[in-house]
Formats: C-alpha cells, sequence, structure tokens
C-alpha cells in the first residue's frame, strides 16, 4: 500500500546550504526560524490552543537528501559521530539518508501570528530553508522527556570548539545582527563550535571553510588551540 504526504508548511531558516546545519536541534538556540503554514492549513483554529506548549515536534521531508527506497535501499550508513568510518543500521541512526526521507525535530515556540494566514516563530531549529513540514505536534513533557531513557551510541553531547573572530569580522558580525534579528556573534559561536567538519577529515591549516547564513558568507579556519585540539577563527563575513 502507498502513502502520499502533502506538506502543510514550508520552513524559512537562516540556514541556506546544508553544509553548517547543527546536527540536531536545540544546539544552536538562536537560530531562529518561521514555519509558514499553507492553504488550506493555515487557518487560525488549526493552531488554537497550541500557544500552551512551549515546545513543538515537526515532522519533515529531508528534501535535499538521497532517499532510498525498495530497490536501492542501503541498510548501514557511515554515521558522522564515528568518523565516517564505521557503519552502523540505518535504523540506528538519525541520517537524511532514509527510505522515505522523513524527519523529526524539536523546537521552541516562540510565537504564533495569525494576522495574515498562520506562521510559527521557533528557534534551535536545525533544517534547511524551505523544508517541507508534514506534521506538527506539541511537545509532552510528561511523556516526550523520559528520566531513564539511553543511548550508548550519542550518550552525551559531543566536546565543542572555542570560536574566535577577526576584529573585521566581529564588527560585521555586530552590525549584521539588528537587520537579521539575531545575535549573529552568538549564532555564528553555537554553529561553529558544534565543528561543522566530517570527522574523518582533519582540518587543512591552510584552507578557508565556508558557511552561509541567510544571505551571508562567512568564511573561518582552524587553528591548534595548544592542547592536542582545534579552535575555530571567523576571518570573513559580508553579503553574497
Amino acid at each position: 500500500m502507498n502513502y502520499t504526504l502533502e506538506p502543510i508548511a514550508t520552513v524559512l531558516s537562516p540556514f541556506t546550504h546544508k553544509f553548517g546545519i547543527p546536527r540536531q536541534p536545540g544546539l544552536a538556540t538562536e537560530a531562529i526560524a518561521e514555519l509558514q503554514l499553507l492553504p488550506p492549513y493555515n487557518r487560525a483554529e488549526a493552531v488554537a490552543g497550541l500557544e500552551l506548549s512551549s515546545h513543538i515536534w515537526i515532522e519533515f521531508i529531508f528534501h535535499k537528501s538521497p532517499n532510498s527506497n525498495a530497490d536501492n535501499f542501503r541498510p548501514s550508513i557511515r554515521p558522522p559521530r564515528l568518523g565516517g568510518n564505521k557503519r552502523m543500521g540505518v535504523f540506528a541512526t538519525r541520517s537524511p539518508v532514509r527510505p522515505n526521507a522523513l524527519g523529526l525535530s524539536v523546537a521552541k515556540l516562540e510565537k504564533i501570528d495569525t494576522s495574515k494566514g498562520v506562521s510559527l516563530l521557533v528557534s534551535g531549529l536545525d533544517l534547511l530553508d524551505g523544508t517541507p513540514i508534514v506534521d506538527i505536534k506539541p511537545y509532552v513533557p510528561y511523556a516526550d522527556s523520559l528520566a531513564n531513557a539511553s543511548n550508548q551510541f550519542a550518550a552525551e553531547a559531543p566536546a565543542t570548539l572555542a570560536v574566535t573572530f577577526a576584529p573585521e569580522a566581529a564588527a560585521k558580525a555586530q552590525a549584521y545582527s539588528a537587520p537579521y534579528g539575531t545575535d549573529l556573534t552568538r549564532l555564528i559561536t553555537q554553529i561553529l563550535s558544534q565543528d561543522p567538519r566530517p570527522q574523518y577529515q582533519q582540518p587543512d591549516l591552510e584552507r578557508r571553510y565556508g558557511i552561509n547564513l541567510y544571505d551571508l558568507d562567512i568564511q573561518f579556519r582552524y587553528r591548534p588551540d595548544g592542547h592536542d585540539s582545534w579552535c575555530i577563527e571567523v576571518t570573513y563575513i559580508a553579503t553574497v
């Protein structure tokens, strides 16, 4: 039996490219996104009562990731957390390469606007701009937060890297914060501290890496931190 999923909303997100998107929700709390409900679902009564919830579950489609089906099903993948060298079963991971390309994310609900259709302002989201949303549900703490839950594969959050800004980049981050309605310095720090580089790649000290937020080109480089690890310096910020 086949089923058809119809998007109910789309995401307006600061993440305009896949590289640099946090690997889990909630890691970049300064990432503010908007869920715009689509007709005929953009009616105020469809979200009546949702304001009683501090967080929401968002079910979405990995629309920019390759997905498998019965003919080219991939039973195992190489998670970035394992350095890209070890395999795990696809259903034991949150890889975007899935049989039905469906994802699940949680976000903090900041505001509901029903003045023109329906839009939900959320924070901490980890979705690409334009992601199709197929369902929205309220987060229920007593059922969704389990005190005795465990995951030995990802028992704790990965270690973070120190992030610094070159003087000119620091000035640009401060200047651009007001137009985008967010603390850009904090947002960039939250994203880059998670180390967007694939873990199987050693940092190239001569290379300038880059991510895109909104319409900004943000470049950075790796430097040894003097303690057998790396730190990141943001060197350049400009509009694309």
